[in-house]
């Protein structure tokens, strides 16, 4: 016990040389007691089936110390065992204890996912919800300090200026791709001399689930990392952790630079409710983490200082214990959810009125205040006042009216700044609007997408570029995992909007090979919420990236622009030289007449288009056309349809146009087993068509090199005997 004369103040510091103070102290024990509680809770509401959620923050509870170190308006993207972080960064523990515990039973009242997911996220606390993929949310982090460093002029933007992001990890997770790429990404930008207010917190208590972590492999990893200022602390000491943090955050604060901060702790009580460590662990290691315990420590720096008397601790203890335990049969009782309808709402609202009036806004402003500025960014040569465009023109015209009308759009991806892009998209796009919103990236997917990601969050329009489709798949994760998720675990709080352009697609001539002429969108049609658009002719491709765009910025929306690389510079349909498959583009005044909404498609009617209608897009559009005029020289009418949007499917209009002739081709230059013609079919059944239908796919093959190509790849031929084939029924 303390001496009189060494006991110590609420007011004093804690302990010998630090800042942190008693009174500080005492708060973020309770927010530990209250984080090893919730634990406690949470494997006794699973013991009868009223919890859903065990992986517990017990070992962890010196986080609570990272959150002391913090402002409360820095964001903060959290590793599940953060408990101890977002008690204290609640402050009022009863508020926490609630907010958790409704995770844990699904409850729909919950704060921030609504029951969806247990979750750490709060909006007014500026706690960014994060899945449980590990280390997914780093390169989003990455993304979000990326877009502090930018000029914010026209941004409305939502933390303060002197804001930086933390976000933490556990020890397992550095071993994750998505991890290197964000370790990698921060050092990059720093070595480029870019600013990074970003914060790495690495939770290392030596165990991915059973997987030991080799003794010295973080500190070796992290501490080599260039352009990564490392430091480390003991995380089950309150004083040591709260000093250490203090310090990280500060220069990260004054340097805006990138640091990580590496905290040795413990895990409590197994991986999760159901994990019997004894199975993998000894009992002399099982007993040396207890030795270790945060709460204890804590508990002995409070008696130390005097601050506390040790029944005093066990009061505490059981106090807490006794509050969690009472709003734990509190939430028991509260609704979960009950409805598709109710589950979905957050996940990709769609507001085609609010879509159609931004597009009329742009072009008023393109037309009046902006008109000036529109003209300066086209160099005094507006593109409706030239002939009729390519596709690739078509779009670059588009990005480039976009970005002279959002002074928050940024476009950024690999050789998109100064190359102007491998086909020429993103053409002088650079020297229009200088490298703060046109830039080019290192060579990495997920750190694209995760600069979308955090550049979105902080409400910018981001526009990266994925050079390729083959080269997506890497990082899809990103998508999947995060982008299509932030809505749905946030119930709207958060959202990242963007408009992912891909190069993608097959059929180029003299070029490609499977990684340049990728036919796979599967993985995307799958992704809950996501649009992905594919424009085929240069009449459509304008107004529906301006679909998209508007989409974004009005609903959040995230969305794919698949460009179909072989038909960027397409330029005749039937003979060389027609120039039919050229567009002139629309004066913004008719922008809003040309408006095309997501998921409706675009009906070609040929000769009579009374006997036969095929379904497709990209570049079966063009093809089909084709085999379409030589069915009406024989004397068949068909109605040829481009469904432009694959995500999500333009079902009504399918089916209409389907009962019009009873008979469907759909040509479907994606692969037969998982491609896009099974989803058509199956729009079709559930729309109630009863008509006959065939269906005209590429092989379930990658792409050969070559000539070769065109043996796996749905060709002309193969529409023109699939229609024959249906005729003669």
């Amino acid at each position: 016990m303390p001496t009189p004369d060494s006991r110590r103040t609420a007011d004093d510091a804690v302990r010998e040389g630090t800042a942190l103070t008693g009174a500080r102290a005492l708060e973020l024990f309770d927010a530990q007691l209250a984080s090893r509680h919730l634990d406690l809770a949470a494997r006794w509401l699973r013991s009868f089936n009223e919890g859903f959620y065990t992986i517990g923050s017990s070992g962890h509870e010196g986080n609570a110390a990272v959150a002391a170190a913090l402002a409360p308006t820095d964001p903060a993207l959290l590793h599940y065992r953060s408990a101890g972080f977002y008690c204290a960064r609640a402050g009022k523990s009863a508020d926490a204890i609630r907010d958790v515990l409704r995770g844990v039973v699904a409850s729909a009242q919950e704060p921030i996912a609504g029951g969806r997911h247990k979750v750490f996220g709060n909006a007014e606390l500026n706690i960014i919800p994060t899945t449980s993929t590990i280390a997914s949310h780093l390169p989003r982090a990455v993304g979000l300090a990326f877009s502090f460093g930018r000029p914010w002029k026209g941004v409305e933007h939502r933390w303060p200026e002197e804001a930086i992001v933390v976000a933490s990890f556990g020890d397992a997770s550095v071993n994750h791709a998505s991890a290197t790429a964000a370790l990698n990404a921060a050092g990059w930008f720093d070595h480029s001399d870019q600013r990074l207010p970003l914060l790495l917190v690495c939770e290392d208590n030596g165990l991915g689930v059973s997987v030991p972590t080799p003794d010295g492999w973080v500190a070796a990893m992290l501490g080599s990392r260039p352009g990564l200022r490392y430091s480390a602390a003991d995380g089950c000491d309150l004083v040591a952790t709260f000093d250490a943090a203090s310090e990280a955050a500060e220069w990260v604060r004054h340097e805006r630079r990138p640091a990580v901060l590496h905290l040795s702790t413990v895990r409590l009580m197994g991986h999760a409710g159901a994990d019997a460590e004894v199975a993998y662990r000894s009992t002399d290691e099982i007993n040396r983490d207890l030795a270790r315990d945060p709460l204890v420590a804590t508990a002995r720096l409070l008696i130390e200082a005097g601050l506390l008397a040790p029944d005093e601790v066990i009061t505490r203890y059981d106090e807490v214990g006794w509050q969690v335990r009472k709003v734990a049969e509190e939430v028991l009782s509260e609704p979960k959810l009950s409805s598709v309808a109710e589950i979905v709402a957050p996940l990709a609202p769609r507001r085609p009125l609010r879509v159609a009036h931004a597009i009329t806004e742009q072009a008023t402003r393109a037309l009046g205040p902006g008109a000036a500025a529109r003209s300066q960014a086209f160099g005094g040569k507006l593109p409706e006042q030239g002939g009729p465009l390519t596709l690739a023109q078509t779009i670059n015209a588009t990005l480039t009216d976009a970005l002279a009308g959002n002074p928050g759009m940024l476009v950024f991806g690999e050789d998109v700044a100064r190359k102007g892009g491998v086909y020429g998209v993103t053409k002088r796009l650079h020297e229009r609007f200088g490298g703060e919103r046109v830039f080019d990236t290192l060579l990495d997917e997920t750190t694209i997408l995760g600069l979308a990601l955090g550049a979105g969050l902080d409400g910018r329009l981001p526009v990266p570029e994925i050079q390729y489709l083959a080269y997506l798949h890497n990082a899809e994760d990103q998508l999947r995992g995060e982008a299509a998720t932030q809505s749905f675990f946030s119930s709207g709080a958060y959202r990242n909007p963007m408009v992912v352009r891909v190069a993608g697609l097959a059929y180029q001539q003299g070029f490609g090979g499977h990684f340049h002429n990728d036919n796979s969108v599967a993985v995307l049609r799958d992704v809950p919420g996501l649009v992905l658009a594919v424009p085929a002719r240069p009449a459509d491709a304008a107004p529906m990236l301006r679909s998209c765009l508007a989409s974004a910025q009005a609903d959040g929306s995230v969305c794919v622009f698949l460009e179909p690389i072989a038909l960027y510079h397409t330029r005749d349909l039937y003979q060389q030289g027609d120039n039919e498959w050229l567009a002139p583009y629309a004066d913004p005044s008719q922008w809003a007449g040309e408006h095309v909404p997501v998921g409706r498609a675009r009906t070609y009617p040929v000769g009579s288009a009374a006997d036969l209608t095929i379904i497709t897009y990209g570049n079966g559009l063009r093809m089909s056309l084709r085999v379409a005029a030589q069915l009406a020289a024989e004397g068949v009418g068909s109605r040829v349809v481009d469904l432009r949007w694959l995500s999500p499917l333009p079902a009504g209009d399918l089916v209409r146009e389907a009962a019009a002739t009873g008979r469907v081709l759909i040509v479907d230059e994606t692969r037969r087993s998982g491609g896009v013609g099974e989803g058509i079919l199956a729009a079709l059944v559930d729309g109630g068509f009863v008509g006959a239908a065939r269906r005209t796919a590429s092989a379930d093959s990658l792409i050969p090199l070559g000539p070769a190509a065109l043996q796996v790849l749905v060709g002309e031929d193969a529409i023109t005997q699939g229609a024959h084939a249906l005729l003669a029924r």
